[in-house]
């Protein structure tokens, strides 16, 4: 278990973390036709909105109940209320998301109360699921965001088994399955292509893969969601033979889904590499009954065969990696299963699954923190988000690009980290990068007894 090296500073530099309100959002944007309204100034909804248009390259539907110097001193319950009106009427969503920020968290703002007096004065909006979730920016992270999201969603719109009248394995080819926000929409889609490869209906809660995965819509423009899972599949989620968990981060949303349903769930930390992806198939034909599906058996085979033609690059190098605790844990555990040493590990805040990380030490803290840390240590390749290039071109290292937000890339929202193929294609890349800097080449044998030789002075 790895020493966790706690943050004693007093202020971020070049911090690591994207706050917990857009974790939040991205979980409301894995809804079809839902919308998020975000809780705070135009300024907070602005900042997330550029986040996300620069990481996924697509039109992202947030809006705001723009508190002001006024709302902020006197009260801002009206804002949220006018907003949710103003939106309900305009354009009609299955579901409306309610993150707080910083700012409304500070003043004092009673969401729970406002959505109340929202339901009073316009009965007419009933049928329209609010679900508001506290999220300050000034604590947590964008995955502990995402999980608050979801368990609010959970608790709100996930009925009792006894009040839905619904059976734990009636549809017998359901599986429902919890995605942290780690995972990306590449990831989710080979997930969902894995569990239908064993005749399994899959409903991902939430869907990033049918959302946000870059695809061109018939309609020229949307301000809803334009996919992802509906609303109403999630009544159905307690007729499902079992749940997947991919995550540590959703525990407490797992915890609260198996207590209204008693759907029997399975949890993983995550789905990198050979050992996770092995469980994970295991679970999936125990479930189903049926085989493996000779494919997956073939691109076990072809990971094998990249674990063997890697490892002369992989094998002892020395790895940063500074990303949420999630993707962390992922990390560590796959590339120490290549041989890899993690001999810095940086998060962005203290959580219960960093005891998993393969690492001597993991710290909570910033970039600061990274660059101090892997000039001791002496690492040879980094792997972090966008806020990472600067850190990477003083520490004279290559950046593997991983989490959120990836800006100055273009599809680092669509590739596939986790199974078989996943782990394949990241191996490689690592390895062709090593490569560049000639970490496992073979130079060519010269012995000490040859003659030196100036092949110019000779005479064909």
């Amino acid at each position: 278990m790895p020493e966790i090296l706690k943050r004693k500073k007093a202020l971020s530099v070049s911090p690591l973390k994207a706050s917990q309100t857009i974790g939040a959002a991205l979980a409301f944007l894995g809804f079809r036709h839902s919308i998020p309204m975000l809780h705070g100034s135009q300024g907070c909804t602005a900042f997330g909105k550029v986040f996300f248009v620069r990481h996924f390259r697509e039109p992202i539907p947030l809006q705001t109940t723009a508190m002001d110097q006024v709302s902020t001193v006197m009260g801002s319950e009206n804002s949220v209320i006018e907003g949710l009106k103003t939106i309900a009427e305009k354009n009609k969503p299955c579901l409306i998301g309610i993150p707080t920020t910083g700012l409304s968290e500070t003043q004092g703002s009673d969401v729970t109360m406002a959505v109340a007096e929202f339901r009073k004065k316009n009965p007419q909006f009933s049928e329209i699921p609010v679900v508001p979730v506290s999220t300050p920016d000034y604590s947590g992270c964008l995955e502990s965001g995402f999980a608050k999201a979801l368990e609010a969603i959970i608790d709100m719109l996930v009925p009792l088994a006894d009040e839905a009248g619904t059976i734990p394995g009636r549809k017998h080819n359901q599986i429902n399955v919890l995605a942290a926000s780690f995972l990306t929409p590449g990831d989710l889609e080979e997930l969902k292509e894995i569990i239908e490869a064993f005749g399994l209906q899959p409903v991902l809660v939430p869907d990033l893969s049918d959302s946000l995965d870059g695809h061109l819509d018939s309609a020229d423009f949307s301000s809803l969601t334009i996919g992802g899972t509906d609303v109403s599949e999630l009544l159905t989620l307690g007729n499902a033979a079992a749940t997947l968990v991919v995550g540590d981060s959703l525990h407490k949303a797992a915890d609260k889904l198996e207590q209204r349903t008693g759907v029997d769930d399975y949890r993983f930390d995550h789905l990198m590499g050979l050992e996770a992806t092995d469980r994970l198939i295991q679970i999936l034909h125990d479930i189903s009954g049926e085989p493996v599906p000779y494919k997956l058996e073939r691109q076990r085979a072809q990971l094998q065969d990249a674990m063997l033609d890697t490892h002369f690059m992989l094998g002892m190098t020395r790895f940063a990696i500074a990303v949420d605790p999630d993707l962390l844990v992922g990390l560590s555990q796959m590339l120490a299963g290549v041989g890899g040493e993690i001999v810095t590990a940086v998060t962005s805040v203290n959580a219960r699954s960093l005891k998993q990380v393969v690492a001597e030490q993991v710290k909570v803290g910033d970039l600061e923190d990274l660059e101090h840390m892997v000039s001791d240590n002496k690492a040879e390749l980094l792997i972090s988000n966008s806020h990472g290039v600067e850190s990477a071109k003083r520490l004279k290292i290559p950046l593997l690009r991983a989490g959120f937000p990836q800006y100055d890339t273009l599809g680092g929202y669509q590739k596939t980290w986790i199974a078989y193929r996943g782990a394949r294609q990241l191996l490689f890349e690592i390895a062709n990068m090593l490569l560049a800097l000639e970490k496992g080449k073979i130079q060519a044998y010269q012995s000490i007894y040859a003659q030196k030789t100036d092949f110019r002075e000779q005479v064909i």
